[in-house]
């Protein structure tokens, strides 16, 4: 290399490269990691550097250096590019490595209007001064490379236009938990900011974007997801679409529920006109999702259920698809197919579903989420009743078109509305469940609006969190870390704004949690067992009874302190059912484990003193957050010990959690020879989680005959997921070979955009 090179520095001087520092910060960034080579990251640095290099890109040609070498054979080159990321990233924030005293840097940005004012009018500056006594800022060393791409991609407080960079992750770390804990009284309030501080910044328990990116600062809506449900009448869509595009704006993922929408042909005022249908008023709702880019990135995203018995069915379930014509396709949104027992029943035993629109058949939309038996009653009664408008077709046709299209489009998403409503927090009765959001996780009751200012409507908004299994040594490690969690997402809800009046009402009533896992697949390896043979199962059992009940005794023991939610008599904890109560008894056949914990002792606690949350427990699919805690996905398994992750920040590589001792341990996502045991996994879940699941079911064309998945595995998949009581079905991923990068052990996955971003990921 010329040694008369130069360097461009920021301020537009020239001096020549200085190759003795570069080689310090790559040595400090090597120490103590196995198997990196100094030398190596210096020679391909070197490549590629020219004469008046500026001195931000000889950071960034070393940290793409390092991260170009992570490897099977050596995965901490994914911990040397991270620290030499963080040490870019500090200098830029700060203009050199060692971070401000947190009082001069909160007094700095709230003059600058980054962060919220409130933090320097609640705190003192002698508690900001203790809070930097709580702060490690070494723990930035414990990132991968793909979690500080991911930090200052999306979470770091920033100027995305100008790129400058304001904050260092501990900083948003300490600040959250400032942020959340304010309004605690101050004898206890720093207490539960250091320990809430901790369990992020080690990533025992995990946030989701919308929280990381904005508690601190000046906008307030964090609530994740927004289920919106639309009624029969241009008021009420007209108020739908307006929910959307505020909520949109605000980078939450929408679920809509369309499904009271009358068919085609139905007869408008008395005849005097026919409906248009569906579709029009669907393409409606897409343009207000799309309308507002949210952080100026991409556009909203939303799913949008309808029933499946419902008269246009036929036309609704290929709107995804790429064949037909923009006028009969509604590409950009997804879409929930509402089923239940009855449905499923014509199925089996070979018989005709009847299609109707909902505005012919009185009564029935309803009890179709309310009451089962009501349900099969009317809809027998309709199905004979000759002056109703109906379609008849085969059971069969219809559920192999809806899986068909669930196969080609990977994103016709399922939802068991009866297991919604009868395995639930809420009295079906006062409280049913309509609809789901947009990643097929939640499960909260809705009411329409027919304007924007509607109080008796209802907007259901979740707050998420998750714990990091992976973190795990024992059970009795929960207790506490599901206090401090539903604590804190507790108080947000009394932190945050409500651009909408009926999403405020429904939130400060009801106050639900979803508080998910992630890192499921590294607590399976570290525990020696796997997904597919049914050796999880009894693990599984026991841990997730565990989740629920201490989530739940922490919500008790919060309502004991500050009282029940206002609306705690519409759930079914209220008059003592517990889920362990109402769940599918054919989960008894795979799993022998018993209950271990005092579920009687505790339901009679929540009978005396309630609950400060109507729900407590969501799985969602947390892609992005758990690449911030170098965790692997929610509860899926890894598709590659390294996973390449291609996102708009380029191509990241991620190393499964725990590389080097457990790298035999796992099971990959393309290893596993059927759905069955992982679709086990998820019922056992969904015996303890009082909201749903986001479960996804998956297939190599490859192991069968022909290369395609006969429609028989599909409806086997179907049927057994409703028999083990799942709630919701997500993606349906097909295996590519091409994504299969160099061996088993690297797999390329696309980051979803709809989701990642914030909408409803954790």
């Amino acid at each position: 290399m010329n040694s008369n090179m130069t360097v461009t520095k920021r301020c537009g001087d020239r001096e020549p490269i200085d190759l003795e520092k570069i080689h310090r910060v790559i040595t400090w960034a090597a120490k103590g990691l196995k198997n990196v080579s100094v030398s190596e990251v210096e020679l391909r640095s070197h490549l590629q550097f020219f004469d008046g290099i500026p001195t931000e890109a000889i950071h960034e040609t070393i940290i793409k250096a390092a991260a170009d070498l992570i490897s099977p054979e050596s995965p901490d080159y994914q911990f040397l590019a991270a620290r030499l990321a963080v040490f870019h990233l500090r200098k830029k924030a700060f203009g050199q490595f060692e971070p401000p005293a947190l009082y001069e840097h909160v007094t700095r940005l709230v003059e600058l209007g980054k962060y919220d004012q409130h933090i320097l009018q609640d705190y003192s500056r002698e508690e900001l001064a203790q809070m930097n006594d709580f702060i490690d800022h070494w723990r930035d060393m414990d990132f991968s490379y793909a979690a500080v791409k991911q930090l200052e991609g999306k979470y770091l407080v920033q100027n995305r236009v100008t790129h400058e960079i304001y904050e260092s992750a501990q900083f948003l770390y300490i600040l959250v938990a400032a942020c959340l804990f304010a309004r605690y009284p101050k004898e206890t309030r720093l207490k539960y900011v250091k320990d809430f501080y901790d369990a992020v910044s080690t990533f025992k328990i995990s946030l989701p974007t919308p929280i990381m990116a904005g508690v601190r600062t000046p906008t307030r809506q964090f609530s994740s997801c927004v289920l919106i449900e639309c009624g029969d009448s241009l008021d009420s869509i007209n108020a739908t679409a307006s929910s959307i595009v505020k909520y949109v704006s605000q980078r939450a993922g929408i679920g809509v529920n369309a499904g009271r929408i009358r068919a085609l042909g139905s007869p408008i005022r008395g005849g005097e006109a026919f409906h248009t249908g569906c579709l029009p008023f669907y393409k409606y709702f897409q343009t207000a999702v799309k309308s507002c880019s949210q952080g100026g990135v991409r556009g909203g995203a939303a799913t949008l259920f309808y029933p499946i018995w419902h008269l246009e069915v036929e036309s609704l379930l290929v709107l995804k698809n790429n064949r037909g014509v923009e006028d009969n396709r509604i590409r950009h949104l997804d879409y929930g197919v509402q089923l239940n027992k009855l449905m499923y029943q014509r199925l089996i035993k070979g018989e005709n579903i009847s299609l109707f629109s909902p505005s012919d058949v009185p009564g029935m939309y309803d009890a179709f989420f309310e009451d089962q038996d009501e349900f099969e009653r009317l809809y027998l009664q309709y199905e004979q009743d000759p002056a109703i408008r109906k379609k008849t077709l085969k059971a069969v046709e219809l559920f192999s078109l809806m899986m068909q299209e669930r196969a080609s489009t990977g994103r016709i998403y399922i939802q068991n509305v009866d297991h919604c409503n009868t395995h639930s927090p809420f009295d079906a009765k006062v409280a049913p469940i309509r609809q789901s959001n947009l990643c097929l996780e939640i499960a909260l009751p809705t009411k329409p609006m027919n304007n924007i200012d509607d109080e008796q409507g209802e907007i259901a908004l979740c707050t998420l969190s998750a714990l990091n299994l992976g973190t795990l040594n024992s059970l009795d490690e929960i207790e506490p870390l599901a206090d401090l969690a539903v604590r804190a997402l507790d108080n947000l809800l009394d932190y945050q704004d409500y651009p909408i009046k009926a999403a405020q009402i429904a939130s400060m009533n009801r106050r639900t949690l979803g508080i998910g896992v992630i890192n499921f697949a590294n607590y399976l390896a570290k525990n020696g067992v796997k997904y597919s043979d049914g050796s999880a199962n009894n693990l599984t059992h026991r841990t997730f009874e565990a989740i629920q009940f201490y989530l739940l005794k922490a919500s008790m023991n919060l309502a004991k302190e500050q009282g029940a939610c206002p609306a705690f008599n519409e759930t079914t904890y209220a008059k003592g059912i517990m889920p362990t109560d109402t769940y599918k008894r054919d989960l008894d056949k795979i799993c022998d484990e018993p209950l271990h914990l005092d579920w009687d002792g505790l339901r009679q606690d929540i009978k005396q003193y309630g609950l400060r949350n109507s729900t407590l427990s969501a799985l969602m699919p947390s892609e992005t957050s758990s690449q911030i805690s170098n965790a692997t996905n929610g509860i899926e398994p890894p598709r590659g010990l390294i996973s390449v992750k291609a996102s708009k920040d380029g191509q990241l590589k991620q190393v499964v959690p725990d590389f080097e001792t457990l790298r035999h341990n796992y099971e990959l996502l393309w290893q596993m020879p059927n759905n069955d045991g992982y679709l086990q996994l998820v019922g056992l879940m969904q015996k303890f989680v009082d909201q749903a699941i986001s479960a996804n079911t998956n297939y190599d064309p490859a192991r069968f005959e022909g290369g395609r998945v006969p429609m028989q595995t599909l409806l086997k998949d179907l049927l057994s997921a409703y028999k083990l009581g799942v709630k919701t079905l997500y993606y349906h991923n097909t295996r590519d070979g091409a994504s299969d990068q160099f061996d088993d052990l690297t797999s390329l996955e696309k980051e979803d955009e709809d989701c990642a971003g914030g909408a409803c990921k954790i």
